[in-house]
């Protein structure tokens, strides 16, 4: 269509608390160091009253008047503007120049523009909107076949999207034990708890539980109807046969977006087009009003069509709960493909697949860190980045008669320049390099690029360990790479780093270790505590009182839980999930949100194979 007809969609960024703390601080003349401290003490669904609390907390006087007038103007700019944005994939198109009707500016790519609407107001105008949205698992999933197809043996018909065995029984079992670290969408805290429980055992399985885990049913109370119908402890009823034609698929609960649509037409009396319109509103996620004026027309038209009350408000709560955010049928679908398609390649080719991950960060919940763990977990062998053998990216090596070792990218240094990496790759494919030195001059590595491969241990091919390899990179000096004769200096007898450095090192450099896990090194003293790893949490009995801990790797508050806090900790035996209310939030709000190695004592939920510690104490 060309520049003049398509631009894209901007979205209108708004102030959230720590954002307008951090400009009105700045406005007010606070300094730096006082700007940090005041976002930090904040969280996002903070009111005012627990605004107060934080900031005396964090020391400041609330008597002051510039920090009154903090509070006071923070509290006015949340919800305002705070700038212009671009939509994810979101696409105006029309067959006249798009600058007559609307104000285009320049993206920030070449040849790009964005129109200077947000996408609802173009909503509100008509326009056509086309989002045409990118996966990263896509992504992922293209380059695990490539990296299978690169080593399986030759004569074998190669791997591609469509030809992935289907319904594969050990695929379920995998994903019915919730071992989906990874895997596309059902990866997160919340999908994994309801997988053991709904137990996927076919492709359709998929389909809901994509479907499921959402606000829509959430917020429509549907996820626990669903899960005893399918357990066989409630009865599948239904209000009418009209509505078993719409919900039998799903039990008798309506869990997807067009079940809503067609609820609406056969128990309430919607046309097509007031359906349709029910359907935008839906789409409409969180903007006021969108639903409220459906709901006379609803509730009194399944009362006219003899249904009960409380069959007419449950469904328009649902409606209400897909107002923020439900999937339509078909979406779904298309998700759960990349679903079953990405746990068969966890499943059967864990090497492949973590390598991918690796290449598509960042992509999920999960840190290369934890990427890594669950990848030795499952039997791979990972080796380090070295400059005599690591690409730019991660990559697979050849074990005769095994799985592939995974070898980590270069890629993954923190602080190394592409331009650098490239020369390296580059230069290392006429010979191997012989010295530090010769590294340098052939890859034109400054010193900066040095210390960094240094410090992430990945000359270790060339040198020894970390500390004589940094010493090395501090004897290359300009005239050397130059080419100019060096200065020859005896190498100091420097001590190794212990183990508990070297994995501090690993950490700050590369975001993660092949050595041991941090809190493998402290497990005597916590055993000597009686606080117990994650394996042994999985194992207690329900309703038992534990210690444990571990470092915090995820904090969330969904809207859906009720101010309901959940905590993920990491050992080196697995995950311990916490539940922390509110008033333990509140009266131990410092450790919940600024430990990074947290202690907790609390009390075992245990439902099958979902377990959670119920938090009681913080430390």
């Amino acid at each position: 269509y060309g520049r003049e007809r398509a631009a894209l969609t901007a979205v209108v960024i708004t102030y959230q608390p720590r954002s307008a703390l951090r400009d009105v601080g700045k406005a007010l003349g606070l300094s730096l160091d006082q700007v940090d401290l005041l976002s930090k003490s904040m969280s996002w669904w903070d009111d005012r009253d627990a605004m107060r609390e934080r900031l005396v907390e964090a020391g400041f006087d609330l008597a002051n008047r510039v920090i009154h007038d903090v509070i006071e103007l923070t509290q006015q700019l949340i919800g305002f503007p705070r700038h212009l944005s671009q939509h994810p994939g979101g696409f105006v198109i029309d067959n006249r120049r798009l600058s007559r009707l609307v104000p285009v500016e320049n993206a920030s790519m070449p040849n790009r523009t964005v129109i200077q609407w947000d996408k609802d107001d173009l909503d509100a105008m008509g326009l056509l909107k086309v989002d045409v949205l990118g996966l990263g698992m896509l992504s992922c999933i293209r380059r695990a076949i490539d990296l299978v197809n690169g080593y399986r043996k030759p004569g074998t018909d190669p791997l591609e999207l469509g030809s992935v065995p289907p319904e594969d029984p050990k695929v379920y079992e995998m994903i019915q034990r919730a071992d989906t670290i990874g895997v596309f969408q059902i990866e997160s805290r919340a999908q994994m708890s309801m997988l053991p429980r709904l137990k996927p055992k076919c492709f359709y399985d998929l389909v809901i539980e994509v479907a499921i885990v959402r606000p829509g049913p959430i917020m429509g109370g549907m996820v626990h109807p669903y899960l005893r119908r399918r357990q066989g402890l409630e009865p599948v009823t239904y209000a009418s046969e009209e509505v078993r034609k719409v919900l039998e698929r799903t039990l008798g609960v309506s869990i997807f977006q067009e079940q809503v649509m067609q609820l609406a037409v056969v128990a309430a009396g919607f046309s097509a087009g007031e359906a349709d319109k029910l359907r935008r509103a839906m789409a409409a996620w969180r903007r006021r009003g969108g639903i409220e004026p459906f709901r006379e027309k609803l509730v009194n038209g399944m009362l006219e069509r003899g249904y009960q009350r409380q069959f007419a408000e449950q469904i328009y709560q649902q409606i209400q709960g897909f107002g923020e955010y439900g999937f339509p049928e078909s979406h779904a679908a298309s998700f759960a493909l990349l679903v079953y398609v990405s746990s068969w390649l966890k499943c059967h080719e864990p090497a492949a697949f973590a390598c991918a991950l690796l290449n598509s960060q960042p992509l999920g919940f999960y840190s290369t860190s934890a990427i890594v763990q669950d990848a030795q977990r499952h039997g791979v062998e990972v080796r380090p980045a070295d400059v005599q053998v690591s690409e730019v990216d991660s990559h697979l090596e050849p074990i005769n008669g095994a799985r592939p070792a995974l070898r980590l990218g270069l890629g993954l240094v923190k602080g190394l320049k592409v331009n650098s990496l490239l020369r390296l790759v580059g230069a290392r494919k006429q010979t191997i390099f012989k010295t530090t030195e010769d590294l340098s001059r052939r890859a034109g590595l400054d010193r900066h690029d040095l210390s960094c491969l240094a410090a992430a241990d990945a000359l270790a091919g060339l040198v020894g360990h970390r500390r004589e390899a940094l010493w090395e990179t501090l004897a290359v000096d300009e005239p050397t790479r130059l080419g100019m004769a060096a200065v020859p200096v005896a190498p100091p007898l420097l001590a190794a780093p212990t183990e508990g450095q070297e994995i501090v090192g690993d950490y700050e450099t590369m975001g993660l270790t092949l050595r041991r896990h941090p809190l493998a090194l402290l497990r005597d003293r916590l055993k000597m505590k009686n606080i117990r790893s994650a394996q042994e949490v999985a194992h207690s009995r329900n309703g038992q009182l534990i210690r444990t801990a571990g470092i915090v790797t995820c904090r969330q508050r969904p809207a859906t839980a009720s101010g309901v806090i959940f905590v993920t900790l990491e050992d080196e035996t697995g995950y311990v999930n916490l539940i922390v209310w509110n008033d333990l939030a509140d009266r131990q709000r410092r450790e919940l949100l600024s430990a990074r190695l947290l202690a907790v004592q609390g009390q075992v939920q245990r439902q099958g194979l979902v377990v959670h510690v119920l938090a009681r104490r913080l430390e």
